[in-house]
C-alpha cells in the first residue's frame, strides 16, 4: 500500500507543476503591474541586491510602451536618464542593424521624431520604434536579471484581498488565490489597484482650479490649445437643426458646468494603434460586429464641412508603420465612455475597453468604406491596415487600451502645474518631467447657440523641464509605510497631463525601487527614507535629478 501511495505521489508529482502545491510567494520588493514601470522597477531591485517578485495582470510587459505607443512623448530628452534611458538606446542598438529593417530600407524613415531626431547617432538612442521592438527589450531586461514574473494574475479587490498590520501591507492576494508577501510593495498599474485596495486615498477627475490654485485645471470650455475642437458650426441633432430629433451618439445632454470648476471626468482614452501600409503585412480593416454608420454620422459632417486632417497624426515608426493618434474633432478618443473606469469591477473594465475597441475598429471601417468619407480620405484609409507582425495573438490589435489618467493618489505632496510650470520650487526631486501639460478632451457637448463642442483639450508648455518629488509617489505615512506609486502619483489633474509620459513612468519606476530597497536596509517607512542618500545613488545611477 504504501508503494502504491508513494508511486501515485510521484506521478501527480510529475503532471502537477510546483506552483500548484505552493500558493504563497515572498520577496524583498512585490511590484505590482506590467507597465514599463513595473519593469524597471523589478530591474532597479535586482541591481540592488535584493529580491524581486512581479506580479503582473498582463501578460505582456511594457504597457502603452510595447503597445502602440512608439511616437514617444520625449519632452526634453536630455532629463531621461538611468534605465529608461537604456531602454531608448536599446532600441537604438535593434535599428542599428540590419536585421531591424525589414519592411523598408533605413534610409527611407527619415528621422524625424517628437520634438527631436528619432534615430539620435551621437547620444545612440532611438525614440522612435514599433511596439515589439519595445517587448522585446523589456523581455531582455527581465531574462537578463532572471526576474521572476507571475503574468494574467489579478489583484484580489475585496476587503480580504490586501492585509496589512501596523500600517504595512504584509501581503495580497490574487484571482487564483495566490498570496505574495513582501517588505516593500510597489504599484506600477495604470489603474492603482493595489494602492486603492491598501485603503491609500486618491482622487478620480478635475479638480476645481481653487483646490491648488491652479489656472488650467476643471472644466475650460472654449480653450482650444490643439486642433481637437469643431471649428465649423456643426449640428449634434439627429436631424440637423431639429432639437427635438434627439441627439448624435457620444454628444452628452449634460449641462457644461463653469469654467474652472471641478468634475468628475477624465480625458479620453483610445488604442495607439499600430498601422502598417506595407502590401504584404497589412490586414485590411474588417467591418466589427454591431457596426453602426449612424455612430459616425458627426464624422460626416464634419468632412462635409470641408476637413482634410484626417492624417496628421499617421506619425511614422520604422518599417513603413505609423502610431496613430487622435487627430481632429472626431477621431478614434472616444469621448465620454471612460469616466466610470478607474474604480469600475474587473467586468466593467473589460466592457468598457471592448467598447472603445469597437467603436474604433467600427472607425477605422467607416473611413474606408463609407460614401460619406471623401474618396481619396478612402483610397489613403485603404493603403494602411493592422500590422500582421505586430500584436500577433490579438490580430494586430494592441493588448492595452490608452489610460490616459484613472486614479491618481493624494500622497505626501501633491504635483500641480504650479510646480510644473516652475511658479513653485519642488523639493526632494526623484526624477523629471518637461512634456506639456497635455490633456485631452473630457467630453462632447450642446453650446448655448445649439452647435456642438468639445471640452477639455489642454497643451501648456513648460518653459524648462522640471523635477518631481520624492513625495509625489508615496502615500501619507498614516496610510501606508511600505508602498510607492509611480504611475498613479499624486498629482492634480492638469499637471498629470504633463508627468504621466512613458519615459518619465519609467524614471520613477526605478527611482521608487531604489527608495523601497533604501527602506529595507535602514529599517523605516518610504516617508522616512533619507532623501541625502536617496539622491546619491540615484545620481549615481545616472538618474536626472535638476537642471
Amino acid at each position: 500500500m504504501k508503494k502504491l501511495l508513494l508511486l501515485v505521489t510521484i506521478l501527480i508529482s510529475q503532471i502537477t507543476p510546483p506552483s500548484a502545491f505552493a500558493q504563497s510567494y515572498e520577496a524583498d520588493v512585490i511590484v505590482y503591474g506590467g507597465t514599463c514601470a513595473a519593469v524597471t522597477a523589478a530591474v532597479q531591485v535586482i541591481k540592488s541586491g535584493k529580491t524581486v517578485l512581479v506580479v503582473s495582470p498582463d501578460k505582456h510587459l511594457g504597457g502603452l510602451s510595447s503597445g502602440g505607443l512608439g511616437f514617444t512623448d520625449t519632452g526634453n530628452k536630455s532629463v531621461i536618464g538611468g534605465l529608461a534611458r537604456e531602454f531608448y538606446h536599446r532600441v537604438y542598438q535593434h535599428y542599428d542593424t540590419p536585421g531591424g529593417w525589414q519592411w523598408q530600407k533605413r534610409e527611407e524613415f527619415g528621422n524625424k521624431g517628437q520634438g527631436t531626431v528619432a534615430m539620435d547617432g551621437a547620444e545612440r538612442t532611438m525614440w522612435i520604434f514599433e511596439p515589439h521592438v519595445a517587448e522585446e527589450v523589456f523581455e531582455d531586461f527581465v531574462k537578463e536579471n532572471n526576474i521572476k514574473i507571475y503574468r494574467d494574475e489579478w489583484l484580489d479587490r475585496s476587503k480580504s484581498g490586501v492585509q496589512k498590520a501596523n500600517g504595512r501591507i504584509a501581503s495580497f492576494k490574487t484571482l487564483t488565490g495566490k498570496t505574495f508577501k513582501g517588505k516593500m510593495f510597489i504599484d506600477a498599474t495604470y489603474e492603482g489597484d493595489l494602492m486603492a485596495a491598501a485603503g491609500v486615498k486618491y482622487h478620480v477627475g478635475r479638480e476645481a482650479n481653487s483646490v491648488y490654485n491652479e489656472e488650467w485645471n476643471g472644466i475650460q470650455a472654449g480653450v482650444f490649445q490643439h486642433r481637437h475642437y469643431f471649428a465649423k458650426n456643426i449640428s449634434p441633432y439627429k436631424v440637423e437643426g431639429d432639437p427635438k430629433s434627439g441627439l448624435l451618439p457620444y454628444v452628452t445632454a449634460e449641462k457644461i458646468g463653469k469654467n474652472g470648476d471641478g468634475d468628475n471626468k477624465i480625458q479620453a482614452y483610445c488604442f495607439r494603434m499600430c498601422l502598417s501600409s506595407h502590401p504584404d503585412n497589412r490586414i485590411p480593416f474588417a467591418k466589427p460586429a454591431g457596426y453602426d454608420p449612424g455612430k459616425y454620422e458627426l464624422l460626416a459632417r464634419v468632412y462635409k464641412a470641408g476637413w482634410t486632417e484626417t492624417f496628421d497624426k499617421y506619425d511614422p515608426i520604422p518599417n513603413r508603420k505609423t502610431d496613430t493618434n487622435n487627430h481632429g474633432p472626431f477621431s478614434t478618443d472616444f469621448m465620454g465612455q471612460n469616466y466610470d473606469y478607474p474604480d469600475a469591477t474587473y467586468e466593467r473594465r473589460k466592457q468598457i475597453i471592448k467598447e472603445h475597441e469597437l467603436y474604433q475598429k467600427g472607425l477605422m471601417y467607416f473611413l474606408a468604406n463609407d460614401p460619406a468619407v471623401p474618396a481619396d480620405v478612402r483610397t489613403k484609409v485603404n493603403e494602411w491596415g493592422l500590422p500582421k507582425d505586430e500584436f500577433k495573438d490579438n490580430g494586430g490589435w494592441p493588448h492595452q487600451i490608452y489610460v490616459r489618467e484613472a486614479r491618481r493618489m493624494l500622497g505626501q505632496s501633491v504635483m500641480t502645474e504650479n510646480e510644473t510650470l516652475g511658479k513653485k520650487a519642488v523639493q526632494q526631486s526623484v526624477g523629471m518631467g518637461s512634456y506639456s501639460l497635455d490633456a485631452h478632451n473630457a467630453q462632447r457637448y450642446v453650446k448655448e447657440d445649439g452647435f456642438v463642442q468639445n471640452e477639455g483639450d489642454i497643451g501648456v508648455h513648460p518653459k524648462t523641464p522640471y523635477g518631481i518629488s520624492y513625495g509625489s509617489i508615496v502615500p501619507k505615512k498614516a496610510e501606508c509605510e511600505n508602498l510607492l506609486v509611480p504611475v498613479c502619483v499624486s498629482a492634480s489633474h492638469i499637471a498629470y497631463g504633463s508627468i504621466r509620459m512613458e519615459p518619465v513612468f519609467m524614471i520613477l519606476g526605478q527611482s521608487a525601487a531604489t527608495a523601497a530597497v533604501q527602506a529595507i536596509d535602514s529599517k523605516v517607512a518610504v516617508q522616512d527614507v533619507d532623501y541625502g542618500k536617496l539622491k546619491e545613488q540615484l545620481l549615481k545611477d545616472k538618474q536626472k535629478l535638476e537642471l
